[in-house]
């Protein structure tokens, strides 16, 4: 899987990347029947400057459909975890679905 995580207006990243890297590898095993090459992770936190809000959107590309998630919290670890773990929840209806359709 190609992960590409970006931060804009985030002073700390270090303690959030431990969490988004536990996650990949959770949606990597998720993700074994597909070719690594052709599964695509891109991601981005963003704090707004008046409100301190963290807001961390993920778009995972397939070779069967895109799957896109969001969350928006006061701490940017919350953010995170909420929106994979709406991801994780996406993946496993998606592949509900193909399997059903086959």
């Amino acid at each position: 899987m190609k992960a590409a995580i970006s931060y804009r207006h985030v002073e700390f990243p270090k303690p959030v990347e431990a969490i988004v890297n536990r996650h990949l590898q959770k949606i990597g095993t998720l993700l074994k029947s597909y070719d690594p090459d052709l599964v695509q992770l891109h991601g981005a936190f963003d704090k707004h400057p008046r409100t301190s809000q963290f807001t961390f959107s993920i778009s995972l590309s397939l070779p069967t459909g895109t799957l896109y998630a969001s969350s928006e919290t006061a701490g940017a670890d919350s953010s995170a975890r909420k929106a994979f773990a709406e991801l994780e929840t996406q993946i496993k209806k998606h592949q509900a679905r193909l399997r059903k359709g086959h």
